[in-house]
């Protein structure tokens, strides 16, 4: 038999009344308390009839070879919001190495400035890593037909309410969320301490690679297909 993460949560908080003890709260990633629903404010706003992205290709769509973590190129993206949603940071996880680059957004998120930071990053990677890009369906990626246009990738959208389709982006925001508490205001952080910790991340050995870092899982696989 197997019990899930979710199954361990729920039974830790039910116990706690809805929140944890202090001494298991420390010893949290997050260090959060209280548990909350996975649903954001944007997704409502589209469920309700906020603005909506037009034209998107489901994630049933994406090919196949995706999944299965063998060929780099694959890319997972969205934004980790700061406080009340003013501020942003952009998130790019290559799927097979879990490669991270971070898109600098200093004035907005609007879909114009998320279009120009994805383009910019995507034009220093070589064709064989831009293959395909899976978004949630927020509104920021309103130009993803452009984005495409420009950098050669195929764009596909997770369902609604399903995170665990961009399975790979969705655990490294909770990484970042060491560097980039929420609650505060992600557009003090400048271009060059956002790289560095793209560094920082992408040298971290990781179990699933067997002890190697993002930056050796990708360098070996470009390495192979040379």
């Amino acid at each position: 038999m197997q019990v899930s993460h979710e199954t361990i949560y729920t039974s830790l908080f039910v116990q706690g009344r809805g929140t944890l003890r202090k001494d298991l709260t420390e010893r949290l990633r997050t260090g959060r308390a209280v548990r909350r629903p996975r649903a954001r404010a944007r997704d409502r706003q589209n469920r309700l009839g906020g603005a909506r992205v037009r034209d998107m290709v489901s994630i049933s769509e994406r090919p196949p070879e995706v999944d299965d973590r063998a060929v780099p190129g694959h890319w997972e993206g969205d934004l980790i919001l700061g406080r009340r949603g003013a501020s942003a940071i952009g998130t790019l996880v290559e799927r097979a190495t879990g490669f991270v680059l971070l898109l600098h957004l200093p004035d907005d998120h609007t879909s114009v400035s998320v279009q120009d930071r994805i383009c910019a990053q995507m034009a220093g990677l070589p064709e064989m890593l831009r293959l395909t890009l899976t978004w949630d369906r927020g509104t920021e990626m309103a130009n993803h037909v452009q984005i495409a246009e420009a950098t050669g990738l195929d764009i596909y959208f997770a369902d609604p309410g399903k995170p665990w389709q961009r399975g790979s982006n969705e655990n490294t925001n909770g990484l970042l969320r060491q560097y980039f508490p929420k609650g505060t205001d992600l557009s003090f952080w400048g271009p060059g301490y956002l790289d560095r910790v793209a560094i920082e991340m992408n040298n971290r050995p990781r179990k699933r690679l067997d002890w190697r870092t993002p930056a050796e899982a990708l360098d070996e696989l470009l390495s192979e297909a040379e």
